[in-house]
């Protein structure tokens, strides 16, 4: 059974039909071709398929295309559309988070609302804020290096 929802990705309006039981990273990914929403664990743990749903991070493994109907989802291919995306993708790089890059796409989107939603971003806050997000290659110091320095070049 389907049905038809809209989604609003990266800016532009999908008016799509979904199965019930389609999750939004089968939606994003085989339907809409976006790459960077990528499948790993499918449990909610790896952090890997992670995009922005009105905002916020959230494994979109987890939520059902139907439940997204009529949101705002913003995947790597739409932040790197974004004005402020460049000094943090270039961050990460000079800082030397990105090896095998698997994990890149969703590190970097939460590492991006970290830097939109807090304050103050500390290497404690940046912990806290990538939990959930599963890397096997970096051992994550390079990663929290990235975005402290992402936040520091910003001030």
């Amino acid at each position: 059974m389907t049905v038809p929802i809209s989604l609003k990705v990266n800016s532009e309006v999908y008016k799509i039909d979904v199965g019930t039981n389609e999750t939004l990273l089968e939606v994003l990914r085989e339907k809409l071709k976006l790459k960077s929403v990528r499948r790993a664990c499918q449990e909610g743990d790896c952090g890997v398929c992670t995009v922005l749903l009105n905002g916020k991070p959230v494994n979109s493994c987890l939520v059902l295309a139907v439940s997204a109907d009529g949101c705002e989802i913003t995947t790597l291919e739409g932040l790197s559309q974004r004005e402020d995306f460049r000094a943090l993708a270039e961050s990460f790089v000079r800082n030397h988070a990105v090896q095998c890059g698997y994990c890149t796409p969703g590190m970097i989107i939460t590492a991006y609302y970290i830097l939109q939603s807090m304050d103050e971003v500390t290497e404690e806050t940046i912990r806290k804020g990538l939990e959930g997000n599963l890397c096997r290659c970096t051992g994550y110091a390079n990663i929290v290096s990235a975005v402290k320095d992402a936040y520091e070049q910003r001030k």
